[in-house]
């Protein structure tokens, strides 16, 4: 079996012309020994996977063979230079080792070269035994610190120090890189599987060619869109369109399942709405021909946004960015994490809703918008049903069958228009006599009696006659001799319910099926009492609280 090694090392740059992405750097270096303008202490920081390492020793061959009158290209000048790990060799006992070899001249070139990986893992005494040697070294020896992390390396060090500040490599340069590595290995790659990758390195090229390497291993010498992401759990950008057109639709319970089903996959709701706020960035980056270029996508997924940055507004991306932010920094510290994104997708779909007025920037499309979609698979047709509006509740007795009556009509000859007009005003149900002697008389329980009481009341209150509601509402009836007994507390309230008494005894003697029960109104005197409402019984009350009240109105000649 061939030993494998991997793209990292065995694709990293041997020239400076090899290095992706650092060009202010390498050419300042290559100018640098070329004018013999090269200091003697170098200190290269900047990010993981950049090509600080890779620089310095491309820095430590190329200074070597520049001093050569004739260059051999197999020569790599390996025993000029000297790397030390200063996360496993970081005491003061280690520099002095270091300090020791320094004076050695070289048997082969003109430098020895200590690249120093990692240097702010240094001890605070190993720093300041390296202080002395760092500044005046022997005109053989070149140092070039390495370091991720320059703000923990002491001033004194950093001021001895020409700063070479690595930045990250972009996605379109990591992903031609990845083009070039993917025709060298034979492998047949999708534009947009090597942008996702360049994407998921996060400016490393060291991580995005071992992610390349993890990928070929899964989906052998065919590399496609759906294997990367797949295999990098990483979220497709179809899902966000695909959102996106839910949330413009304003189709809340489609926006919920989706979501569900994204949920289902595995993927996190945190890293979902992150991503969502990024998709609404992209859109919005989209909608002018000046930004454009600030999208780092695929040319395939730059039509896609193109398309849907026309279909939404820029009022619909500023307010969902908003909401998908602030909902991305509420995350960590909620409860329920899963409704608060639901509730930031609810939000979002609502913006563009112009159903009702909205007056709150918390608005939601309310449940009653949605219908739902009946297929019937006989004809084929798709019918929305419309939502049944609830039924008023029913009349007490309504359909109660009511057994026909003998009337005889009251003769109003001798009375004027006027005082019949009157009279059906103070009784309107009372124009007609009805003979109750063959009616049915069955008997009834105080159960039903307030069973029916209690519905009228509530018919009442639906038909919005609060007032009358309310004093019907003011006792328990109560049953004595085959009739029924109610107190009030005033006058006022029993003439009230005088006047509603016929349409009460009506469908109260239909429920209980008993045409002699008759409701009689009476007024409690010892709870009108207890009502006060003219000045003079307000103070007849406080008389009978405290009888002092009396002799200060006397003294201090006060009026009622």
């Amino acid at each position: 079996m061939e030993h494998f090694i991997v793209s990292a090392r065995k694709y990293r740059p041997q020239t400076f012309d090899d290095v992706i992405g650092q060009k202010a750097i390498t050419n300042t270096l290559e100018n640098a020994i070329k004018n013999n303008h090269l200091a003697q202490a170098l200190l290269f920081t900047g990010p993981r996977g950049v090509g600080k390492t890779t620089c310095a020793r491309i820095l430590a061959k190329k200074i070597n063979q520049e001093s050569q009158t004739e260059v051999n290209p197999d020569e790599d000048f390996a025993f000029n230079i000297f790397e030390l790990d200063a996360a496993s060799n970081n005491s003061v006992d280690d520099i002095r080792n270091l300090t020791d070899q320094v004076r050695i001249p070289p048997q082969v070139g003109k430098y020895k070269v200590y690249i120093i990986d990692e240097v702010h893992m240094l001890s605070q005494a190993a720093f300041n035994a390296f202080l002395k040697t760092l500044e005046e070294p022997p005109a053989h020896a070149i140092f070039i610190l390495a370091t991720t992390e320059k703000h923990k390396i002491i001033p004194t060090i950093l001021s001895r120090c020409q700063i070479f500040d690595f930045k990250r490599i972009i996605v379109f340069d990591v992903k031609n890189y990845l083009k070039v590595i993917a025709q060298k290995e034979n492998v047949d790659a999708d534009d947009d599987a090597l942008h996702i990758i360049a994407q998921k390195a996060d400016g490393a090229m060291r991580d995005a060619l071992s992610i390349f390497d993890r990928v070929i291993s899964f989906s052998g010498n065919k590399l496609t869109r759906q294997a990367v992401t797949e295999n990098l759990n990483v979220l497709d950008y179809d899902e966000y369109f695909k959102m996106t057109d839910l949330l413009l639709q304003n189709d809340i319970p489609q926006v919920l399942i989706h979501f569900n089903s994204i949920l289902s996959k595995g993927f996190d709701g945190h890293h979902f709405i992150s991503g969502l706020a990024s998709h609404f960035r992209d859109l919005l980056v989209a909608k002018d021909t000046a930004t454009v270029a600030l999208l780092e996508v695929g040319d395939n997924a730059k039509k896609r946004y193109l398309e849907q940055s026309k279909q939404a507004s820029m009022q619909f991306l500023l307010k969902g960015i908003d909401i998908a932010n602030d909902c991305d920094l509420k995350y960590k510290s909620s409860k329920n994490q899963r409704l608060l994104v639901e509730l930031a997708l609810m939000k979002i779909a609502s913006i563009t809703f112009d159903g009702e007025k909205k007056n709150d920037k918390n608005y939601i499309i309310p449940a009653k918008f949605f219908r739902h979609i009946i297929v019937e698979e006989k004809i084929d047709v798709v019918k929305t049903t419309i939502t049944p509006i609830k039924k008023s509740v029913e009349k007490i007795a309504e359909k109660v069958a009511v057994p026909q009556l003998k009337t005889t009509r009251k003769r109003s000859s001798s009375l004027s228009l006027k005082s019949i007009k009157q009279k059906k005003e103070i009784n309107p149900v009372e124009d007609e006599i009805i003979d109750y002697s063959k009616m049915p008389k069955n008997d009834f329980t105080e159960v039903q009696v307030l069973k029916f009481w209690k519905e009228y009341i509530e018919n009442l209150r639906k038909q919005g006659k609060q007032s009358i509601a309310s004093i019907v509402a003011a006792d328990k009836p109560k049953i004595k001799d085959a009739n029924i007994y109610i107190e009030l507390p005033s006058k006022l309230m029993q003439s009230q319910l005088e006047k509603e008494k016929p349409r009460i005894l009506r469908v109260l003697r239909a429920q209980l099926n008993n045409y002699s029960v008759d409701l009689i109104i009476n007024v409690n005197e010892i709870q009108e009492k207890k009502y006060a409402y003219t000045p003079q019984e307000k103070y007849v009350k406080l008389k009978e609280k405290n009888p002092f009240i009396a002799e200060f109105r006397k003294k201090l000649n006060l009026d009622i």
